[in-house]
């Protein structure tokens, strides 16, 4: 929406760009900005056991910044992890959970449309261990389930841990998350479900405790906070049964020289000085998405989306190829355009001072099981307008032109 524009200083620096690339990363508000530089600027310190004004001014405005994580998602402050990324807090739960309760004979079951971050670490941790890894294929419409019951004899009593995204960062498919819990519970309810919210949380209401699922991850960066902070959500009993997935400072209780005690959740989990400004930043993206409404950047993007999709399929007919729910679910568009390479689409549309994204977008085994090397990504936020529709389809169009193909 233009009026949110004025909100984001980079388009005063770059006042031609058109950015839709918020899927990688998305762009932060001055509000954010703010917010960091405050901590640098006024009460630069480290947190937890200074005792001294500027020192504990850092420590509340790092624990209100969990506070402010946690009524966001719904959970209770002390379940709620600092890490440095949505990767950082699914490889903390392969780690510090999985090595413990996944061998030889077990399952973990994954999608076929996970990012890396989500399908990478369940991959090694069974290769590892003898145990059986299992892919959830896509139906027609680029969906999972659409009732919640994934395919007979995908979940077993020896399904130990069920990952899956939220929201597909390539398909932008919504997946019914509370429905597959229910339902693989239901035949195992043993099974551990992580689930990867790095494309949801930012645009949609979500409440993790009405998921259903033990573990939720997301990251700052892609939710118009700062890159270097992710979170990690979990069921406190299971945090609590869980070893700490790296050791230092701050997350002990007592060091001995014949052994040592851990701290409480969630400081077990936060080895070493946190990234206290990332936080202090994340907090603010919060309250600024609060502000705006959830429920207004969802109907925004989507309104987007089916424009998008609307004017390209217009200009270019069966040239060009769709990936993804035929109703747009989310603010993510993944095409094809005959005789382009993915690649060659984004260099030219930079030549307009167009930011899209060209490639695997971190999950080649979906689009390899696609028949694709590659597909061109639009990814929309707040801070894209109604205006930049025809700008992004007239340039795409052109390029389509330059490369030597005809309409």
């Amino acid at each position: 929406m233009k009026q949110f524009k004025n909100d984001f200083p980079i388009y005063k620096n770059n006042p031609a760009l058109i950015y839709l690339d918020s899927g990688a990363t998305s762009l932060k508000p001055q509000a954010v900005v703010d917010a960091m530089s405050a901590y640098y600027s006024e009460y630069s310190a480290n947190i937890k056991r200074g005792i001294y004004t500027i020192s504990e001014k850092a420590t509340e405005e790092y624990e209100k910044a969990r506070e402010t994580v946690a009524k966001f998602i719904g959970a209770d402050t002390n379940e709620v992890i600092f890490t440095r990324n949505t990767t950082e807090s699914i490889n903390l739960v392969m780690y510090s959970l999985g090595t413990n309760i996944v061998g030889k004979g077990d399952e973990v079951v994954v999608s076929i449309m996970e990012h890396h971050s989500n399908f990478v670490p369940w991959q090694q941790l069974c290769l590892n261990t003898g145990a059986s890894f299992k892919i959830i294929n896509l139906d027609s419409d680029y969906h999972l389930s659409k009732d919640g019951n994934l395919p007979a004899g995908t979940i077993t009593k020896r399904t130990k841990i069920l990952a899956l995204t939220h929201v597909s960062n390539v398909l932008g498919t919504v997946n019914h998350i509370k429905e597959i819990v229910a339902a693989a519970k239901k035949i195992n309810s043993a099974i551990i479900v992580v689930v990867d919210g790095a494309q949801a949380v930012p645009h949609m209401k979500v409440d993790v405790k009405e998921l259903g699922c033990d573990f939720y991850a997301f990251s700052g960066h892609k939710m118009l906070g700062p890159t270097g902070v992710g979170v990690l959500w979990g069921k406190k009993k299971l945090l609590e049964e869980m070893e700490p997935f790296l050791f230092g400072g701050e997350m002990i209780a007592e060091v001995r020289l014949d052994g040592t005690t851990f701290a409480d959740v969630p400081e077990k989990f936060e080895a070493g000085t946190p990234a206290i400004a990332e936080a202090i930043g994340l907090g603010a993206s919060i309250k600024y998405l609060e502000s705006v409404g959830l429920d207004t950047i969802h109907n925004h993007e989507l309104k987007l989306m089916k424009l998008y999709k609307e004017r390209l399929n217009k200009e270019l007919g069966d040239k060009i190829t769709f990936y993804g729910p035929k109703i747009p679910e989310a603010g993510i568009l993944s095409f094809t355009i005959e005789g382009l390479h993915p690649h060659d689409i984004a260099s030219l549309l930079n030549e307009d001072s167009i930011a899209v994204r060209a490639g695997h977008h971190c999950a080649m085994q979906l689009h390899t099981s696609l028949g694709l090397t590659g597909t061109t990504r639009i990814s929309l936020n707040i801070y894209n307008s109604e205006d930049e529709v025809d700008n992004v389809v007239e340039s795409i169009s052109l390029a389509y032109k330059k490369l030597g193909a005809s309409i």
